[in-house]
């Protein structure tokens, strides 16, 4: 198996800040490239009036590995996979914290598809009634929650702190003043806090405890990945503990950490570094839109 270490480039659809909706449209990209799993610097750049499918061309001439939207539509999405782009789409919000959620592995691909044969109003997935992408559907994701409640679907921004067990403190939007915005039921959450919202009413606080299958899962030992360095150029260079991302055979990135290594063989460890623990979240719903 042919493995490649490589800097990160994701993209996202950018308007003002926020993530941009139509992906066929969309004027500008938020460009951002990724080491040791931070973001290490970021530009704006222009899509040229290039749309729909031509777009993926130019991704891909900027060396694009990910593509975060809102709604895309199918012939958009058959144009990344061919030219090696993984999609992230039906993301909302401002595209720092979109990006920050991606890199922690806390945000899914909704699959959200847009039908783009229409003109302002455009019809997505299986409305009845022309909608706009990113409505109150959630970017016209095709997720289906396991879960129902009346912020399912809707645009939910919540302030939240995350503990431990024994009380250490991993994540806390109150630290950073700025609470976290998504689309409740559209997959971009962990399953155990998307649900704890669905319910809630705004300025309700609600303190839950969650085990890892509704966190990050199980740890998978078939995520234990063993290479020999020589196979690997670079490899020499990383020390235990340090997270890069790899490249398989069909140029899929992933993020993995070094959890071994000799003067022959080094290891890499797959799994989220939250799988099997169990974790707390003290949430705050501040506002439903």
């Amino acid at each position: 198996m042919d493995w490649r270490i490589f800097i990160m480039k994701i993209a996202v659809t950018y308007d003002n800040g926020n993530v941009f909706q139509h992906f066929g449209k969309t004027e500008n990209f938020k460009v951002y490239e990724v080491e040791d799993n931070k973001v290490v610097s970021s530009e704006v750049i222009g899509s040229n009036g290039t749309g729909h499918g031509a777009l993926a061309g130019l991704l891909a001439e900027q060396g694009i590995d990910v593509l975060i939207c809102g709604g895309i539509g199918g012939g958009a999405q058959t144009a990344l996979a061919e030219a090696g782009i993984q999609l992230c789409s039906g993301a909302q919000g401002n595209t720092d914290e979109v990006v920050e959620a991606y890199l922690k592995g806390e945000l899914e691909s909704a699959g959200t598809t847009c039908d783009h044969h229409h003109e302002e109003g455009h019809s997505c997935g299986n409305h009845e009634e022309a909608e706009s992408c990113g409505s109150s559907c959630g970017g016209c994701g095709s997720h289906k929650p396991a879960f129902s409640g009346p912020n399912v679907g809707k645009t939910c921004r919540t302030h939240y702190k995350g503990t431990f067990n024994d009380g250490t403190q991993f994540d806390s939007s109150y630290d950073r003043g700025q609470p976290l915005e998504f689309v409740c039921g559209a997959g971009q959450m962990i399953k155990g806090f998307d649900a704890a919202v669905a319910d809630m009413k705004v300025g309700e606080i609600k303190e839950i405890h969650l085990m890892p299958e509704e966190a990050y899962g199980i740890p998978d030992p078939n995520a234990i990945i063993e290479v020999e360095m020589a196979q690997l150029p670079g490899s020499e260079d990383l020390e235990v503990g340090q997270q890069v991302y790899l490249t398989n055979q069909y140029g899929q990135p992933f993020l993995v950490k070094v959890t071994g290594k000799d003067e022959k063989m080094i290891t890499f460890d797959a799994n989220h570094e939250m799988a099997g623990k169990e974790l707390n979240f003290k949430i705050e719903l501040v506002e439903v839109k």
